[in-house]
Formats: structure tokens, sequence, C-alpha cells
């Protein structure tokens, strides 16, 4: 049973462990996508979002914080100059994993881990419509005076 583990540690030590999400991080904020396995896809989402979030406050102090974890320069300056100003009035869930398959020599589950803001096809594809329901059902009073102004 899985109790208590909330890590996964991808069969590595953690100072491997560790290199990898960083050289993953780098790669994904430089390429806006990756591919890569399922659960270092995961482990990748928890990893880079709160670096993100770091990124949306562009001070010293977040800028050192966030390359303690990337410790790579050209990556922390395309997160605050061309991600952070992207993704500002997101309030997360900044990235987006997609299953695609099975690899072919060991049939590890695939996916594509994406920059939410940066995939310009399904941007285009989604239409930006207003919200016209809500989830929670409306009283009895609020129907009533909209119905007879309807009737006249």
């Amino acid at each position: 049973m899985r109790h208590n583990k909330a890590v996964n540690h991808l069969g590595r030590k953690s100072g491997h462990r560790k290199a990898l999400l960083s050289n993953m991080a780098s790669s994904l904020i430089l390429n806006k996508r990756i591919v890569t396995t399922v659960a270092k896809a995961k482990a990748l989402k928890s990893y880079v979002e709160p670096l993100i979030t770091k990124s949306k406050e562009d001070s010293t102090h977040s800028r050192r914080v966030v390359f303690s974890y990337l410790k790579n320069k050209e990556a922390v300056s395309e997160l605050f100059r061309t991600v952070a100003p992207k993704i500002a009035d997101r309030p997360g869930g900044y990235t987006r994993v997609l299953h695609t398959g099975f690899r072919q020599g060991d049939a590890a589950e695939m996916a594509l881990i994406e920059l939410v803001d940066f995939n310009e096809a399904a941007l285009a594809a989604a239409p930006k419509e207003a919200k016209k329901t809500t989830r929670r059902s409306r009283s009895k009073k609020a129907e009533a005076p909209a119905e007879e102004a309807q009737a006249e």
C-alpha cells in the first residue's frame, strides 16, 4: 500500500531525481512542450507549476529561488520574460498532460506535457464564449419576476 508516500521516487536517488526534474523543467520552459513517460510528466507537473507561480512576481528574490531549482540561466530568463506575462491572469493549471500511447521498446505509457497558454492550435480551436449558465440552481423568488417580465 502507498500510505503517506506523496513523492514518486521514479526509481532514482534524490540527487538524480532532482537533476532529472530540473533538466526536464528547463526543457519544458525553453521548448514549451516535451514528450516523456506519464510518471515523469506527473512528477514534472508538480515540480514546475510552483516555479511558474513564483515567476509571476519578478523580483530578485523570486529569480534566485527559481534559479536554485532550474540551474539554467536561459530557462530562468525565458520563464520571467515570456512565460510569466502570458500566464499572469491564470490562477493555476499552467501545464497540460496528454497521453500519447505506449513506447515501442518497453511499452512504457508516454505523454506529452506542454504549457497551456503556448499551444496555438488549441487556442485557435477554442471559441471565446461567455458563461451562460451557473452550476447552482436558482431560487424560485429570482425566477418569478423574470417570468412576469417576459409575459408582459
